[in-house]
């Protein structure tokens, strides 16, 4: 079976599936009004998807990620816990209309942002096969040393420590370039090499040590991008694998990650001695996640199921959303600021010395009773949809959030291009996997300058200067690609004429 990397999805297969999900939904007492809300976004994403692109663009990888894992993902959960769709929300009719309508302005700003955006890609390609290995090498050594340095470096806002890390994407870089280099010189038999497994290693290494789970996650995504842009073939035994180990990670490294938080030390040697005491008891760790998550589900910003179900929990905002939307509709908007303050942010702290540092998602939990008054530091995701109605309600939804969309969409398509011939787009898509549910829509103008910088960094650094220093540890020319044995010619030699009689 070869790993999909679609450019578009059958509009035939997304009706049938929406109206199975609408069908099972009514079966199950839900309001007819969210059945229909539910049916019509499905429909609205598929054709915004093909519209865009398919995975083969940003613009589409963003819709994708938006729509499932914001929404679709808990109603297909909600359903098969048989649960109605429209409990366990404050409005649920508001809710559904403000994600119709926000998936609605999506699609005008993908067909919009496809008129204008640059039929050849700025970055193109410009690292090749020939270079590839190298490039993988370098890229590894250097974010391997910049992890180092930025951890055990002091840091803070302003510092240069603060503004490599910025641009440090080059582990996810190697590994990505390290598949695709594999499978293209194996003719499609293997997809990870050497430079991946370090690569994949250490990005895992520091998410077990920092409790993330986008860190623990990481390394796994980024293969799974790469073989699909390849449209890989992967084996029976490789497919059972990647099911364990998705087994594996969702019962027992989400819950340590959660966990773990409440273990986190300032040292290296305090994160290191917590990390491996919980790893050696992951079953405890299991439980003790699951004790305390049952003990604060009954907060309804956090509990769209009627019980805690782990990382499905994580895979949807419906309930977070609800939560801010029903603020609005108590207090009314907060107005547009944190838009201006976005841009306002993008000046660098060396020219602002004394720019001031707003985390909204901490400003809009606050508001719905989420964080105590004296947290000032977590961050909690909310999606751009829910945002643009709590800043100016349905003025956000259809005049503010197309065109940040078209902003976004027109500047990363433009860099990128088609990313099965450019892989600078698969780190774009890596991005949008966490930032399309979750960045907010004042958080997406934070992507038009630092992940600009990033993006533009790894593909110069990538192309030009990552395979020199690949160089000083694999030669010049790595382990080149398989070639045929060459044919060698036979000397000319001369064949006398022969008369008509022999």
């Amino acid at each position: 079976m070869r790993l999909p990397f679609p450019d578009r999805v059958p509009l035939k297969a997304v009706f049938w599936f929406a109206a199975i999900l609408c069908a099972i939904q009514q079966l199950q007492k839900t309001n007819a009004q969210f059945s229909l809300g539910c049916f019509f976004f499905i429909l609205l994403a598929g054709v915004a998807f093909n519209v865009a692109g398919g995975f083969h663009r940003p613009s589409g990888s963003y819709v994708f990620f938006y729509a499932m894992l914001t929404v679709i993902v808990g109603l297909v959960w909600k359903a098969v816990l048989g649960e109605p769709a429209d409990s366990n929300l404050s409005v649920p009719l508001l809710t559904i209309s403000v994600y119709v309508v926000g998936m609605a302005m999506m699609l005008v700003a993908v067909f919009l942002s496809r008129r204008i955006t640059r039929k050849r890609a700025v970055l193109g390609t410009m690292i090749t096969d020939a270079n590839m290995q190298t490039a993988t090498v370098g890229c590894m050594i250097t974010g391997i040393v910049m992890t180092e340095v930025g951890f055990f470096l002091p840091g803070g806002s302003g510092s240069v420590i603060s503004a490599l890390s910025q641009i440090n994407r080059f582990l996810p870089l190697a590994v990505m370039f390290g598949i695709i280099h594999t499978i293209r010189r194996s003719g499609g038999t293997r997809s990870i090499n050497l430079p991946v497994i370090i690569s994949g290693g250490f990005l895992l290494f520091w998410g077990l040590l920092g409790f993330s789970k986008e860190g623990i996650i990481t390394p796994f995504i980024c293969w799974l991008i790469a073989a699909s842009s390849q449209r890989y073939r992967v084996t029976r035994g490789q497919i059972v694998f990647c099911i364990l180990a998705g087994v594996f990670i969702v019962r027992y490294l989400v819950p340590y990650s959660q966990y773990g938080r409440n273990f986190r030390e300032e040292t290296y040697e305090g994160n290191l001695q917590a990390s491996l005491s919980l790893l050696s008891n992951l079953g405890y760790v299991r439980e003790q996640y699951l004790n305390n998550a049952a003990d604060t589900y009954e907060d309804e910003a956090l509990g769209y199921f009627n019980t805690p179900q782990g990382f499905f929990d994580r895979l949807q905002e419906l309930s977070i959303d609800d939560a801010l939307i029903n603020r609005t509709v108590q207090y009314g908007p907060i107005g547009i600021y944190p838009i201006i303050f976005g841009f306002e942010n993008l000046v660098p702290h060396f020219i602002w010395k004394e720019k001031p540092t707003i985390l909204y998602g901490n400003v809009y939990a606050h508001e719905i009773g989420l964080l105590s008054d004296e947290d000032t530091t977590t961050g909690v995701s909310f999606s751009p949809t829910s945002e643009s109605y709590h800043l100016a309600e349905w003025a956000g939804l259809i005049f503010i959030a197309p065109f940040i969309w078209i902003g976004l969409f027109v500047l990363f398509d433009s860099l990128c291009g088609d990313v099965t011939k450019s892989p600078w787009g698969l780190l774009v898509i890596l991005l949008y996997s966490h930032i399309a549910p979750e960045g907010g829509i004042s958080g997406i103008i934070y992507n038009f300058g630092y992940t600009t910088v990033a993006i533009v960094s790894a593909a110069v650094l990538g192309a030009y200067v990552m395979p020199v220093i690949g160089t000083f540890f694999i030669g010049p020319e790595g382990i080149m690609l398989r070639r045929g044995a060459p044919i060698r010619s036979r000397p000319r030699t001369f064949v006398p004429a022969t008369s008509s009689k022999n």
